[in-house]
C-alpha cells in the first residue's frame, strides 16, 4: 500500500519543539516500508533541523496537500487546517475542553477525520503511545527544582536549558534534600517517568503506610497508587474496574496524608466525576504541611483545586495564598509554590520525540496500512462532517 505521510510544522503558539518522527526514524521507515515516502514542511522552531532530514532523503515543501496522513505534535490552528484530510495530533477536545471548541466545530465543518494520539488504545483500554514518561521525568525534576529555589538550598539548571536527559541526571547531583517527605500520585506512564526520576536522584522510596507513621533521617517518597488514594462510600473493597466506571462511588482519602506530605507530585489521570485530592479550606489548616505542588497532571480546577491555571517553560511556578485562597508571587513563607506547565515533553524535546516516534513507528504506522484497524477506527473522532459512535457524546460541543 502506497502511502504518503506529511510531517506538519507547529503553529500553536508559542511553537512546539517537538516532533513526531525524528529523522533517524524517518530513515529507518523508508527502509522498512519503501512505499512509504515522507514529506515535512519547513521549520526554524523543530529540535531537529530541516537539514537533518534532508540528509536522510526527506522532501522539504510547504504543500503537504498530496499526502494521505498529516502528523502533528499539538493542536492544529483551525485556519490552517486542510478540508478533507486526514491529521494525527492531541487535540485536547475529548473532555469538552472549553478552549478547544471552535477546533472541534473546524474540524467537523472541513469534513477531516482526527485520529487522536490520546485515543489509540490496545483492547484493555491502556493508551499505546504518548509523552507520559517524560512528562512525568520533568515534572519532578522541576518539583525538585522549585523546592531548591523556594528555601534558596540549591540551583538547578531548568530541564529545557539542558541538552539532554543525560545532562538532567548530572544536575541532580547539586541536589541536597532536607528531611522531607515527598509524595506522588498515579498509576500510569506519568507516574512511571517521576518514578524514575526520583530514584535516579537517590531519595529513598518508602510504602504509604511507613510515610503515615514513621520518622526519617533522609529525604523520602512514597508512591501512592489510586487504591491508595480512594475508597469506596459503601465500604466495600476498592475495585479498579469499578472506580474507573463510575468514580462517584468512591471519596478520596488523601486528607490523611496532608500532615505527612512537603512536597507533592500529582500525576493522576483526572476526571471531574471525581474526588478531588483536598479542597481549598484544607488549605487553611494547620495540618495541611505541602509547600511546593508539582501538578504533572496540569488538570486547571482538577485534582489540584488550587492549580487555577497552566504556567510556561521559562516562568513554570506561581504562588497560592491559603489566606486569601488567591493567587500570590512564589518563593515566599506564605505561598503555596505550584509549577503547572502543561507542556512539559517539550523542555527535553530531543529525548521526548525519540521515545514517541518509536512508539508511532512500532505500533501505529502498522494498523495505519491495514485496510479496516479496529485500533484505528476507535481512535478517530470525527469524519466525512460528523462525529463516529464512540464520540457522539460531544455532539453539543461539535456542532
Amino acid at each position: 500500500m502506497n502511502l504518503k505521510i506529511g510531517i506538519l510544522r507547529e503553529e500553536k503558539l508559542p511553537a512546539d519543539k517537538r516532533v513526531p518522527f525524528t529523522p533517524a526514524q524517518c530513515a529507518a521507515i523508508k527502509k522498512q516500508y519503501p512505499e512509504i515516502e515522507i514529506f515535512i514542511q519547513p521549520s526554524e522552531n523543530r529540535c531537529f533541523a530541516d537539514e537533518l532530514y534532508q540528509k536522510v532523503g526527506i522532501t522539504i515543501q510547504e504543500d503537504i496537500t498530496p499526502c494521505d496522513y498529516l502528523f502533528g505534535i499539538k493542536e492544529v490552528p483551525k485556519e490552517n487546517l486542510i478540508a478533507g484530510k486526514t491529521y494525527l495530533f492531541f487535540s485536547h477536545t475529548i473532555k469538552k475542553q472549553a478552549h478547544n471548541k471552535s477546533l472541534m466545530q473546524a474540524l467537523i465543518q472541513k469534513n477531516i477525520t482526527l485520529i487522536d494520539y490520546e485515543t489509540l488504545r490496545w483492547k484493555s483500554g491502556d493508551r499505546i503511545i504518548g509523552f507520559g514518561r517524560f512528562a512525568g521525568i520533568i515534572g519532578a525534576y522541576n518539583g525538585l527544582l522549585t523546592w531548591g529555589k523556594k528555601y534558596e538550598i540549591f540551583n538547578l539548571k531548568p530541564a529545557y536549558k539542558c541538552n539532554d536527559y543525560a545532562e538532567v541526571k548530572a544536575e541532580l547531583k547539586k541536589m541536597d534534600l532536607p528531611t522531607i517527605k515527598i509524595i506522588l500520585t498515579g498509576n500510569g506512564r506519568v507516574s512511571l517517568g517521576a518514578l524514575e526520576l526520583l530514584k535516579e536522584a537517590r531519595i529513598k522510596q518508602v510504602t504509604a503506610a511507613d510515610i503515615l507513621t514513621k520518622l526519617y533521617a533522609e529525604p523520602v517518597f512514597a508512591d501512592l497508587l489510586t487504591e491508595n488514594l480512594y475508597e469506596r462510600i459503601d465500604g466495600k473493597p476498592y475495585d479498579r474496574s469499578d472506580f474507573h466506571h463510575d468514580p462517584t462511588r468512591y471519596r478520596c482519602v488523601f486528607r490523611h496524608y496532608l500532615p505527612y506530605c512537603d512536597l507533592l507530585m500529582n500525576g493522576i489521570y483526572w476526571d471531574i466525576k471525581m474526588d478531588r485530592l483536598f479542597t481549598e479550606n484544607d488549605t487553611r489548616q494547620p495540618t495541611f504541611k505541602i509547600k511546593v505542588i508539582a501538578d504533572i497532571s496540569c488538570d486547571v480546577n482538577g485534582s489540584v483545586p488550587i492549580t487555577i491555571r497552566d504556567t510556561q517553560i521559562d516562568n513554570p511556578v506561581f504562588g497560592y495564598n491559603p489566606s486569601t485562597m488567591k493567587e500570590c508571587e512564589p518563593y515566599t513563607t506564605e505561598s503555596i509554590d505550584i509549577m503547572a506547565v502543561s507542556n512539559l515533553p517539550t523542555e527535553l524535546p530531543k529525548d521526548a520525540s525519540e521515545g514517541f516516534g518509536n512508539m508511532l513507528v512500532e505500533y501505529v504506522l502498522p494498523e495505519l496500512q491495514k485496510p479496516n484497524s479496529a485500533i484505528i477506527q476507535a481512535a478517530t473522532i470525527c469524519k466525512d462532517g460528523k462525529l463516529t459512535t464512540d464520540y457522539e457524546y460531544l455532539a453539543d460541543y461539535a456542532y
